[in-house]
């Protein structure tokens, strides 16, 4: 089978799946090793921009997703129903934060961190998919962790977990406090894409 067919069998199973698909599954329908469908891909990647298209592949842990690029959302979104997009307040940001930074992490931990009840967020970043339940933990009690998703990744524009923004570097003091002039910000890190937050009565009832 020539490349240029390979590449329009898995434009079509992206495009028609409507989800990310995982290198796995594609070596499996074309029968190509999960390096050569990598390649593939690549090219198809190269392809799409130099066309400019309006569309993209993107990679999602170990697969692949076909989705709109990120400059055009602002003329999609006039279309789509709003009501879709998760309007996420700090309170939500914050503990969705600590998910994303420490995979696997109990209710209680959470809420040892942010000083707060959680029980709100977390019930709301589950509901729009942004976590999951990761099993429990094998501690007294047996209390449920969390992860995040792909729905988070794909929503922050992260291929994995690992690469999110490295946390700034501190020390603590004699009393096990930060000591907030030595923290060292790093250069290189760059923020995340942050959605559209509720008003500010929304963090008032969380917390």
């Amino acid at each position: 089978m020539e490349i240029e067919k390979k590449k329009q069998i898995i434009e079509s199973i992206l495009f028609a799946v409507g989800r990310d698909v995982s290198t796995q599954e594609l070596s499996s329908v074309l029968e190509e090793t999960p390096e050569n469908i990598q390649e593939i891909v690549e090219s198809m990647k190269a392809d799409f921009e130099a066309d400019k298209r309006g569309i993209q592949i993107i990679k999602v842990n170990d697969g692949y997703q076909l989705c709109s690029k990120k400059e055009n959302y602002e003329y999609i979104y006039q279309i789509i129903d709003k009501r879709n997009k998760p309007n996420l307040s700090q309170a939500a940001l914050e503990t969705l934060a600590i998910i994303a930074y420490n995979p696997k992490i109990t209710r209680a931990e959470i809420e040892s961190i942010r000083g707060v009840s959680s029980d709100g967020t977390i019930y709301k970043l589950l509901e729009h998919n942004l976590i999951e339940d990761a099993g429990r933990l094998d501690a007294p009690g047996r209390p449920t962790t969390y992860q995040t998703t792909k729905e988070f990744l794909r929503l922050f524009g992260y291929t994995s977990l690992d690469n999110l923004p490295e946390l700034p570097r501190y020390k603590l003091d004699e009393n096990q406090q930060i000591v907030i002039d030595d923290i060292i910000k790093e250069e290189s890190a760059t923020e995340a894409p942050v959605p559209e937050m509720e008003n500010e009565n929304a963090d008032n009832k969380e917390e």
